[in-house]
């Protein structure tokens, strides 16, 4: 069957690569005039638009005016039976099926599927339709879900374990269908592995490979790969299978649902009858009384054997839904325990975790490993939900927190860990507690003026809503490809006014990737990565915002960055470039006296003499006075300049008078 013409089904769409996309352009299109508007071209250009205008798509102006993303859009909801699609004569008649365009009850169904694993489920159900065509009869009808699932399931049952490798799955899994002998398939899969195992060049015994069996391919020989990478995305958001290195292997708490879909490959029906049953909503083998008492067993086995503790015993097992859903709730705290498993492992995974950031920082794309199968990807459609993600790894491998991993994040990751979507508007991205301080972290792949627009306002309203609920300090952290000058302004003033109208002053500090990254490796490379240099270098960077504008904020942050790298890694040529600077309400934590607060300061006003006067130091200073970039000088709008002598520290019940020097000598200071 080598020699014979090959093809390579496609699930999803090149112009969709993201099938968690779905689920917002569908509740967007069934909220807009155009439901069963997008016909034969009509409107395509205008929900184009639409979408733009919503954020679903980033579409610059004078870009695809064709029209073509509504015609990628509908696509999908076609595909997965969410609307009726338009049928030919051949197929059957259209009012046998529906009104082209309209929401099917299907598509309804997946309106109300309000949680990840409801989407997944959904996804599930479409894809288990026979609705492909078979390469050698139109009239055939397969499910590619259904066929990788029997591939795999003969490839465990051969060698032990389910593993479907990128390569593999480029050349023999999207490339064949049911009507190739199954053991043949395996055989040309087992084949490739050993023959690749002993391969001294990975990446030339690749190309070879593509290029021979592209013989038999007629179209462009990339797609091998383009389209695989689509092809196993769509087939990982049913939940039956997930990521094992760049390819795929089946879920194991989805093990039993496998072998039950696995059995039928090829369907008897016609396509309008397959249609049909797309719009209504194909069952599943869970819907079965006893099937789903069998997947929940299975279920149940596997949280015993990690020992996963799960409770149950509210709901009532007489039916296959309330079954069902106790097999959800088993799932979902396997997933919460793997979770913590992921986040343990992520300390030892900070070069990946760093490449993943660089990667970022080139605007996406595929690292430059020598073998195919090692290499990390960042979709260039995906990158704003790929820059939170990797921040949370990097919060994770940092460690120390007393925060759950998933209570860290705002955002949903599937059965891989890897990011479903950005966090909601809400609330910020990250919200990681210490003992001694809790970090909000915001990111941003906004680059332009409008970056200020877009999240000023709610980071700093994340920040300070973090602080109504919070036993201890609070700081924020903004991350961005590229800080703009307007954004670090507004953060460099960070004022905010709580819901009593009180005014606070809040701790954030506006970093660039290439800022994070520099001091994330540092700390690792040295050994040494702890939260408090994460608190570190936000004292250090904001300790002359007061003295400074804009732009040369921006200025001392790089030159902070740079000096704390210096310092975690004990460079020779480390310099201490700015003396330590000494803010309003800075904690105190003194060798004897122990931990305490700068509540005043003892200041000279130049203009009247040598007599030394009391100023508020906590908090802020007051309205009309701004520190000096020397750190011991203020000046008044309206008397001039004000010299600090020495600042008074309340301890507990003691008010100690404490000088620069000596405080910069025997004390620590913390923001």
């Amino acid at each position: 069957m080598d020699d014979e013409s090959i093809d390579i089904w496609l699930i999803g769409n090149t112009g969709l690569r993201n099938p968690t996309r779905i689920f917002e352009g569908f509740r967007l299109y069934a909220q807009s005039p155009f439901v069963g508007q997008l016909v034969d071209g009509k409107n395509d250009v205008p929900f184009t638009r639409y979408l733009s205008e919503h954020g679903v798509i980033n579409n610059k102006p004078g870009k695809d005016a064709s029209g073509s993303h509504a015609r990628k859009w509908r696509l999908m909801f076609e595909r997965n039976g969410l609307i009726y699609p338009k049928i030919t004569q051949t197929v059957g008649n259209q009012k046998d099926l529906g009104a082209i365009g309209q929401i099917t009850p299907f598509g309804y169904s997946f309106l109300r599927a309000d949680t990840y694993s409801a989407q997944q489920e959904c996804f599930l159900r479409a894809m288990s339709v026979e609705q492909t065509p078979t390469t050698t009869s139109k009239n055939k009808l397969f499910s590619p879900l259904r066929w990788v699932l029997a591939v795999m399931l003969e490839l465990e049952k051969r060698i032990g374990t389910s593993e479907l490798t990128r390569t593999e799955f480029a050349l023999w899994g999207h490339t064949t269908d049911p009507t190739y002998d199954i053991g043949y398939v395996v055989d040309s899969i087992l084949d490739l592995r050993e023959r690749r195992s002993k391969a001294p060049s990975k990446r030339v015994f690749d190309r070879n490979e593509i290029k021979r069996r592209g013989k038999s391919y007629p179209k462009k020989i990339g797609n091998f790969f383009d389209y695989s990478d689509m092809n196993m995305r769509y087939l990982r958001i049913t939940g039956v299978l997930q990521r094992k290195g760049r390819g795929l292997i089946i879920a194991p708490t989805k093990h039993a649902l496998a072998e039950k879909l696995a059995k039928d490959t090829v369907s008897s029906m016609n396509l309008l009858d397959a249609l049909k049953l797309l719009a209504a909503g194909a069952p599943l083998p869970s819907d079965d009384f006893e099937t789903a008492r069998e997947l929940l067993a299975s279920v149940e086995k596997l949280a015993k054997a990690q020992g996963v503790f799960y409770d149950i015993s509210d709901l009532a097992l007489d039916t296959d839904v309330g079954v069902n859903i106790a097999r959800l709730r088993i799932e979902e705290e396997l997933q919460l325990t793997n979770e913590l498993a992921y986040a343990d492992r992520q300390r030892n995974e900070w070069r990946e975790i760093v490449e993943y950031m660089r990667l970022i920082e080139k605007g996406g794309g595929v690292s430059n490993e020598e073998d195919e199968e090692k290499r990390i990807e960042v979709p260039k459609d995906e990158l704003p939900a790929y820059l939170e993600w990797i921040l949370w790894r990097a919060e994770l491998a940092i460690d120390h927190m007393i925060t759950s991993p998933y209570e860290v994040r705002g955002f949903n990751i599937d059965s891989d860990f890897l990011p479903v979507n950005t966090a909601g508007g809400g609330r910020g991205d990250l919200y990681c507690e210490h003992e001694d301080f809790m970090l909000v972290t915001e990111a941003s792949m906004s680059t332009s003026s409008r970056q200020e627009a877009m999240e000023g306002e709610p980071v700093r309203r994340h920040v300070s809503d973090a602080m109504d609920t919070a036993s201890c300090p609070v700081y924020g952290l903004f991350v961005a490809t590229k800080i703009d000058t307007n954004t670090a302004e507004t953060f460099r003033h960070g004022v905010w006014y709580d819901k009593e109208n009180s005014k606070r002053r809040l701790n954030i500090l506006p970093l660039t990737l290439s800022q994070f990254r520099e001091h994330f490796t540092a700390m690792f490379e040295s050994d040494s990565a702890e939260p408090a240099k994460i608190r570190e270098l936000i004292a250090s960077s904001i300790a002359r915002r007061d003295a400074l504008n804009g732009p040369d904020w921006k200025a001392y942050i790089e030159r902070t960055v740079a000096s704390e790298v210096a310092r975690i890694r004990n460079a020779e040529q480390f310099v201490n470039v700015e003396p330590p600077i000494i803010l309003p309400g800075m904690t105190v934590i003194h060798p004897i006296f122990g931990t305490g607060q700068i509540l005043l300061a003892n200041v000279i006003y130049r203009e009247k003499g040598s007599d030394v006067t009391v100023l508020p130091f906590a908090n802020e200073l007051p309205d009309g006075l701004s520190m000096l970039p020397d750190g011991q000088t203020i000046e008044s709008e309206d008397k001039g300049l004000i010299d600090v002598v020495s600042y008074q520290v309340a301890f507990r019940d003691r008010l100690i008078p404490m000088s620069r020097e000596e405080l910069g000598k025997t004390a620590r200071l913390v923001i």
